[in-house]
């Protein structure tokens, strides 16, 4: 896909899913739904929802495969980069659960470096993930937050403004 178009985008997701999930053999249904999807600060074009028999398997090590078959999507579809954050995969609400939870940990976070004077470093994580922190973290007074490392242990700091 060379620019983006969200009816476009919904139609090669579909096409794509239900090839691949034919051909893996998986008991999984998706539904796409397009808008925005009500999670503070993020609201992405497409939302990709899964249930079905085998939403365990995507959901275990911290839902790798439900990551993995986002990344395969978008590679597949040709996403270009900056456009990445329009399309989200999840299941049983595991990705919206993990936005909320990096964006209360950013605010703790960000009241223990404005307290102590002390950088916070994040857990290598996601392009993605790191967005979300960043954009949590953006109104925040007093601190400023840096992606600092190279793939695959690049990951979010906070240091005192």
């Amino acid at each position: 896909m060379s620019s983006w178009n969200t009816e476009a985008a919904i139609d090669a997701i579909g096409d794509f899913l239900d090839d691949l999930l034919d051909a893996a053999g998986f008991d999984l249904e998706f539904e796409i739904s397009e808008g925005e999807v009500g999670v503070e600060l993020i609201s992405p074009d497409i939302l990709v929802e899964f249930e079905g028999e085998d939403l365990p398997l995507l959901l275990e090590n911290r839902g790798e495969l439900l990551l993995a078959l986002e990344q395969l999507t978008l590679e597949a579809i040709r996403t270009p980069h900056e456009e990445r954050y329009r399309i989200l995969f999840d299941a049983d609400d595991y990705r919206l659960g993990r936005i909320e939870e990096l964006q209360a940990t950013a605010r703790v976070a960000a009241d223990k470096v404005r307290s102590t004077g002390i950088p916070f470093h994040f857990q290598p994580m996601t392009s993605r993930e790191r967005r979300i922190l960043h954009l949590a973290l953006r109104d925040e007074p007093g601190v400023k937050s840096l992606s600092e490392g190279m793939a695959p242990q690049r990951h979010t700091v906070i240091h005192p403004a």
